[in-house]
């Protein structure tokens, strides 16, 4: 659309850019409500289970429909209106947890019908992440994006801070209360992203065909700097997945209860917000490569405090230590992915690295919840974060362009 990028993108003040603090407010909401979720269903479902396995099949069965529909979601991405589609799956995703709020009412929600709804709404969500991440590029120019996606990790994390202690609070008057305010968010982002203006490519997609579909994969493939930090990412987070435990932390190793459980939860993002807001003042120019393997090494140290920890106020240290490197390795990742890949293909490159994400968010959780059912809670975290030092330094020999990286963009 004519004048989507608008005077924004002749100036560095990034927030007088209308149609990405529409963007930013949209994911605020959306973020306060995957925050809000995971505590609730954490809670609920390890009331109902007392098992860390079952804390891990909630990220399995969020994983499961997007690998399944990786490849069709970055063709819609690229074949289709964006902002279209991000509304539609916003919009599904509140009714889908209205859905747990009756459920939760009526007292028929049980543990197989919470991991039903948890895989549906991942499919859902299998189609919003990557459109989101493409449209992004849409809204600002390719010089003031480093600057735009660190003021858009610092709305995302102001989200993640608060979103658990709200979680928290609200469950204390019952997971209802909690669902039916997830649901107002979700209505919320829909309503915004609809308001926001984008410039996107005219599709050249005619067809699903395999080339088609297979494009993202093989662009990814063709581009070492990117695949090195997808798949870094993907093993660090993979391993070092310390949140999907969180519900035990707090219940039986720091006895902090649901409302401490939020703050755990909220720790990781304090650090990341602080360092977001660091990186929007001062976007990361030179060295980059370096600087993202430092960060996962300081995730890895970080994730092993945490593990060891008896203290609550040092776990939350550990945590806001944790995060702060983390949203590090994100920004870079997320510049060199988008800056370098062509608009006509962002669909289908960031429906790739959205697998990448959930697989080490979602199938991370599994892995955490597995391990811990086999070793203990404890030596499970402290194996994944010394995992995840030794997944960075073997990435430093295989892919030494991303190591070498200098500058963001091309």
């Amino acid at each position: 659309m004519p004048g989507a990028i608008s005077n924004a993108s002749e100036n560095t003040n990034i927030l007088s850019n209308r149609s990405f603090v529409l963007f930013c407010l949209a994911r605020v909401a959306t973020t306060l409500a995957y925050q809000m979720l995971a505590v609730a269903i954490g809670w609920q479902i390890y009331d109902l289970t007392r098992s860390a396995f079952y804390l891990g099949m909630v990220g399995l069965v969020q994983f499961l429909p997007m690998i399944l529909l990786t490849l069709l979601v970055g063709h819609v991405a690229d074949r289709y209106d964006r902002r279209l589609i991000a509304s539609a799956c916003e919009f599904i995703e509140g009714a889908g947890v209205f859905v747990l709020a009756v459920g939760s009412y009526s007292g028929w929600l049980n543990r197989e019908s919470i991991l039903v709804i948890m895989f549906l709404l991942g499919a859902v969500r299998a189609f919003e992440g990557p459109t989101m991440q493409a449209l992004m590029p849409n809204l600002v120019t390719a010089e003031l994006f480093p600057r735009a996606a660190a003021w858009f990790a610092s709305a995302t994390q102001t989200a993640v801070v608060i979103g658990p202690a709200i979680g928290g609070f609200l469950y204390i008057f019952g997971p209802t209360s909690v669902y039916f305010a997830i649901g107002l968010l979700f209505l919320a982002a829909s309503l915004l992203v609809v308001l926001v203006q984008a410039r996107q490519a005219s599709p050249k997609v005619d067809r699903a065909d395999l080339q088609s579909l297979f494009a993202g994969i093989a662009f990814i493939r063709s581009k070492p700097e990117i695949l090195g930090s997808i798949s870094l990412d993907l093993f660090a987070v993979l391993l070092g997945g310390a949140t999907a435990l969180l519900p035990i932390y707090a219940r039986e190793i720091l006895n902090v209860g649901p409302v401490g459980l939020g703050i755990l939860r909220a720790a990781p993002a304090v650090g990341a917000l602080l360092m977001s807001v660091l990186l929007a003042r001062r976007p990361l120019r030179h060295r980059v490569g370096q600087i993202m393997f430092m960060a996962v090494t300081v995730f890895g140290i970080a994730t092993i405090g945490f593990a060891v920890s008896t203290s609550f106020v040092l776990s939350i240290a550990m945590l806001i230590i944790l995060g702060a490197a983390d949203v590090i390795s994100v920004v870079v990742r997320s510049a060199l992915v988008q800056l370098r890949t062509p608009d006509e293909m962002r669909g289908r490159v960031s429906a790739v690295n959205s697998m990448f994400i959930g697989t080490s968010n979602q199938l991370g959780e599994f892995e955490s919840g597995l391990t811990a059912s086999w070793f203990g809670t404890v030596p499970s975290v402290l194996i994944g974060g010394i995992g995840t030092i030794i997944v960075a330094a073997i990435w430093m020999r295989l892919f030494p362009a991303l190591l070498n990286a200098d500058r963001l963009e091309c």
